[in-house]
């Protein structure tokens, strides 16, 4: 059996849910419907998957506690594992002749979320 996650990890497990809470809402506010949540491949997750018109975005979000930590927060290698998630879910939740795009969503306490579309072109 597993033990227990460490207090540290279950609040940035608490910061990271409330994070992807802040960007579905943003994303709700402009036009967007949410489609799935923290779906799971063999590649790796993706937070949300939104749908605008006939655009499908794969979002990644990250949360941190201070601003100045989210330059850090979104690498090469993380949006390769998100682009690579995403092959595998486009066939379940874009149809043919439906554009899709990977976002990121960067959230900080007390700052403004910041919304990087397109953020992956692989």
């Amino acid at each position: 059996m597993k033990p227990p996650p460490a207090p540290a990890r279950q609040r940035a497990e608490r910061r990271g849910r409330a994070g992807e809470d802040e960007a579905a809402l943003h994303l709700r506010r402009h036009g967007w419907t949410i489609l799935a949540t923290r779906v799971r491949t063999p590649a790796g997750e993706v937070d949300l998957i939104a749908r605008r018109d006939r655009l499908i975005a794969f979002v990644e979000v990250k949360t941190r506690a201070t601003a100045a930590e989210l330059d850090f927060a979104i690498d090469e290698r993380r949006l390769a594992r998100v682009a690579a998630a995403t092959e595998i879910l486009i066939p379940t939740y874009a149809a043919a002749g439906e554009d899709v795009r990977i976002d990121v969503i960067l959230v900080a306490p007390g700052k403004p979320l910041r919304h990087i579309e397109n953020a992956w072109i692989g």
